[in-house]
């Protein structure tokens, strides 16, 4: 994992993107802080399905879930 401030990124495009080709990742700061992350697609592909595990198991009541949203939403109107 490498980081890199967003101005270096940006004047350094090509060096950045052939490093997550090799399989890189880069972390771009931003006044010092993480604001963005540069990960290969097959990487961005794994990092989302391990993120979604537990919503995927089916671990949630979907009913629940409606009522939620809808109660949501008519606190908005």
């Amino acid at each position: 994992m490498l980081t890199a401030t967003a101005t270096d990124v940006q004047n350094n495009f090509g060096k950045y993107l052939q490093a997550v080709q090799m399989g890189d990742e880069i972390i771009i700061l931003k006044n010092g802080v993480e604001v963005a992350r540069l990960i290969s697609k097959n990487t961005a592909v794994s990092f989302l399905t391990d993120s979604l595990t537990g919503i995927l198991s089916n671990d949630y009541n979907e009913k629940i879930v409606m009522e939620e949203r809808l109660r949501k939403h008519e606190a908005l109107d």
